[in-house]
């Protein structure tokens, strides 16, 4: 865990809540439109099929009402900056779990369960609520903003995998990009370097001497999907800095050490 803390930035919890809703939707009518073959399919992430991915996506989701199932922890125990460096050590858990629902019914009966039990629990229940998450107790409020970077990030991996061109909520495209930008600050504190996710969010990290005015001397500039693939190694640095998926000015501007962020 990074030893620096930064101050989290805030999220609106209403257009939080409705960029969840909005992307899960999405994924729901393109799964819905899937056929075995396409089920079948390999994926980037290891030796998921289609159909484990999927699986994965509505569990992400129905953890929210899962968690809300179970009785509140006495005390929150992760911030909303913790989280994605708390995920990798679960990968073992996480993996078992999603054979486990991929194999327990089709993935329109598993979107259709979520979303009904998604649309029951989640509108009384109130964001300073707290849940027994996986990486350990949080807030609703904390744990929906890591819902859109579940949804977000998977998404392009079902794009990437079926050929699909399923579209992305804007606010939860903003929400994943914004969260995965401050992590890379939380992880290499400082201001010697600039990076750019336009339109979306802009944040200074890795120590050296700090930026004030003018041209900063060290900048990244890359578009919010590059980003995130960059932040969670579906792309490789050099890869996309070749491609000119990427555009780094500047001694300091390399970011290859310090990336991917989340496992």
């Amino acid at each position: 865990m990074p030893p620096a803390k930064k101050r989290t930035r805030s999220y609106d919890p209403a257009k939080v809540r409705a960029a969840v809703t909005a992307q899960f939707e999405l994924v729901r009518a393109a799964v819905n439109s899937l056929g075995a073959e396409q089920l079948a399919r390999p994926t980037r992430l290891g030796d998921w099929t289609v159909r484990d991915l999927a699986a994965h996506l509505a569990m992400a989701v129905d953890v929210i009402s899962r968690n809300l199932d179970l009785p509140a922890p006495p005390e929150q125990e992760v911030g909303l900056l913790d989280w994605p460096f708390a995920t990798a050590a679960l990968a073992g858990r996480i993996d078992e779990d999603t054979r486990a629902v991929a194999a327990s019914a089709e993935p329109g009966e598993l979107f259709a369960r979520t979303a009904a039990r998604l649309a029951e629990r989640l509108p009384p229940a109130p964001d300073g609520r707290l849940l027994r998450a996986r990486v350990g107790a949080m807030t609703l409020g904390d744990f929906l903003v890591t819902r859109t970077v579940e949804l977000v990030v998977h998404t392009d991996d079902l794009n990437e995998a079926t050929g699909l061109d399923i579209p992305y909520d804007r606010q939860a495209l903003a929400i994943c990009t914004r969260l995965l930008a401050d992590a890379l600050a939380r992880k290499a504190p400082g201001g010697s370097v600039e990076v750019r996710v336009p339109p979306y969010a802009v944040v200074q990290c890795v120590e050296g001497p700090r930026h004030t005015r003018g041209t900063p001397p060290n900048v990244v500039e890359a578009d919010a999907l590059t980003w995130i693939r960059l932040a969670t190694g579906r792309t490789g640095w050099r890869q996309a800095v070749e491609a000119a998926a990427v555009r780094a000015s500047g001694e300091r501007a390399d970011l290859s050490g310090l990336l991917p962020i989340l496992g």
